[in-house]
């Protein structure tokens, strides 16, 4: 090699993302599975590019366990964080959740493009009071009430948060406005805390060209396929995309080729909230001791179902209409959990890389059962 070519720094190499999605309407083992390729791939980032706060990605290591939320689902294993511009915030939510992954050592990382959508204490009061909301499907926690009104003139961005304290106001006192809120008792105390939040917190605001530093990148969806704003059934559907669409233009504007899709299902049907929801009905389970997916005021019991493999093969027909050339793989999640295990995955029509099943909560009990299926 001529001396003038020694030691500069091959830049060639080829980056690789994999990207997970739920195949169904949500709670599909997305954390587990995220934590899974975390921990394969430890100098990685964990990207979410869709939903925000209302996620409840549930990791376990040993004896530690976090359900994150506002941050990604590689952090309690020591991975850095990125909310893209397709996610919400919440400032309050988010401090909240730092301080408890701060207890369990987790990766406290955040970076967040400057088109991110910020949710405020207004958006969250709104959100609970909507009747139709509560009717087609709401967790409570603001989502739907930030991304519709940031289509109009109200909006308020990641970038905000770092603009000047009277700019930030003013755009606040204009969403009460929207909102009608201007007078309401127990609001002051409310956006009090939201403001020493935001003060406390660092606030890192990177767009995507920060994420060429890393030469492989970890895409955690939310929710399921069975729930996207376009391909669920409506009006109970979520604010979001929730397919492969935002992470592959991702990867496109950073020219990235290599892509590894991880569709994640359980090894039965579930639904948390109102709407369509196929083979509903008791399934004998064991072993679910650390289900997170539990009664809450809005979204009300988990619902439960038998597996519905034409509904997996029209989730992944649709989501290869994103991404035709990405590599698939298949993740079945709480294999542990069944009395009666009668799986039918041959009857699935896309061709995996590899098919995993998960044992327990913890990711070490994934094991490669491909041979068993293709």
């Amino acid at each position: 090699m001529p001396s003038r070519l020694r030691g500069i720094k091959n830049n060639n190499k080829m980056k690789t993302a994999q990207i997970v999605i739920g195949l169904g309407f949500g709670d599909e083992g997305k954390g587990i599975t995220t934590d899974f390729l975390a921990k394969q791939n430890p100098e990685s980032i964990v990207i979410r590019f869709s939903g925000g706060q209302q996620a409840a990605h549930t990791v376990m290591i040993d004896d530690r366990k976090h359900v994150h939320s506002s941050f990604a689902s590689g952090a309690l294993r020591g991975l850095p964080s990125y909310y893209s511009e397709h996610c919400t915030i919440h400032p309050l939510f988010l401090f909240n959740e730092r301080e408890e992954l701060k207890e369990k050592n987790g990766n406290l990382d955040l970076y967040i493009h400057p088109l991110a959508k910020v949710t405020t204490p207004f958006d969250v009061w709104h959100n609970r009071g909507n009747v139709r909301n509560i009717e087609n499907g709401t967790c409570g926690k603001g989502i739907g009430s930030t991304m519709k009104r940031n289509e109009g003139p109200y909006k308020l961005f990641a970038i905000d948060l770092i603009a000047p304290r009277e700019m930030l106001l003013e755009k606040l006192n204009q969403i009460a406005y929207y909102y009608g809120f201007l007078n309401e008792s127990g609001i002051d105390e409310e956006v009090e805390r939201y403001l020493e939040a935001i003060d406390n917190l660092q606030w890192n605001i990177e767009d995507y060209t920060f994420l060429n530093k890393y030469e492989n990148l970890i895409f955690e969806g939310s929710q399921g396929i069975l729930l996207d704003m376009d391909h669920g059934v409506f009006p109970n559907v979520t604010y979001a995309n929730t397919t492969s669409k935002n992470a592959i233009e991702i990867c496109n504007k950073l020219k990235i080729e290599d892509i590894d899709i991880y569709y994640a299902t359980r090894s039965y049907t579930t639904r948390h909230g109102n709407g369509w929801m196929p083979n509903e009905g008791e399934i004998q389970l064991k072993n679910n001791e650390e289900e997170t997916c539990v009664f809450n005021e809005f979204q009300k019991d988990l619902r439960f179902g038998a597996l519905d493999y034409k509904l997996l093969n029209y989730a992944l027909q649709l989501d290869a209409a994103y991404s035709p050339m990405a590599k698939r793989n298949l993740v079945v999640t709480c294999m542990d959990q069944l009395e009666e295990q009668n799986y039918e995955f041959e009857s699935l029509t896309t061709e995996f890389a590899a098919i995993y099943g998960s044992f327990s909560p913890d990711s070490k009990d994934f094991k490669n059962i491909t041979s068993l299926y293709q």
